[in-house]
């Protein structure tokens, strides 16, 4: 067996050879085309690119924005308490826990009111649905909310940003009163006037 009698034992792509003469179909400007950007070296194309068109992304409508207070939660309904807990029970976040009933654990916990109650519990968890907070009391429980609603939460919010501004404004007025009037231009001129002429009685007096 010679060299040029070895072949591969699987079939493999041949590389491709460019800049080998026209004949190849691959001379001259090497597959490249003429000129421009993708001619030169380390040229790269981005994957979205569409060459030149309006790109999909900037086609496609703008629609709904990304609420900054939107806020996640860990539901947990009404009958997934009647199944899992006795009358009585004291249920918290540690306890639904505790039991397996979250999969989330960072997130805060919300009772919803899908299902019927008919125990009497006493749960703590940061918000409540209306329907649920209004089923839980009739079947003779209690309800703890640990988490301010939006509206609180806001209302809070303006009350601490106005509390700033008189705090900020109130020293502002303090600093202003501790410093002597700035006199302008004017007063000035007649304030030495004023002290020259007062010395000049002076002196008329003397003589």
């Amino acid at each position: 067996m010679k060299l040029h009698e070895l072949k591969n034992t699987f079939n493999r792509q041949a590389r491709k050879r460019v800049g080998r003469g026209d004949g190849s179909g691959n001379g001259r400007s090497a597959g490249r085309g003429d000129k421009g950007a993708g001619a030169r070296a380390g040229a790269r194309r981005r994957p979205y690119f569409e060459g030149g068109q309006i790109p999909l992304i900037r086609r496609l409508p703008k629609r709904g924005f990304s609420n900054p207070d939107h806020v996640l939660f860990e539901v947990v309904n009404l009958d997934i308490l009647e199944k899992n807990f006795e009358a009585g029970a004291e249920i918290n976040t540690q306890v639904l826990q505790e039991h397996g009933l979250l999969s989330k654990r960072e997130l805060p916990v919300k009772i919803l009111g899908n299902g019927e109650v008919t125990k009497a519990f006493k749960v703590t968890a940061d918000r409540f649905s209306e329907t649920a907070k209004e089923k839980i009391e009739k079947a003779g429980g209690s309800c703890t909310a640990t988490m301010p609603t939006h509206e609180e939460a806001k209302a809070a919010k303006h009350a601490a940003h106005v509390a700033a501004h008189h705090k900020k404004a109130a020293k502002a007025a303090e600093a202003t009163a501790d410093k002597p009037k700035k006199l302008s231009r004017k007063a000035k001129k007649q304030a030495k006037k004023a002290e020259f002429a007062a010395a000049l009685k002076e002196l008329d007096a003397k003589n």
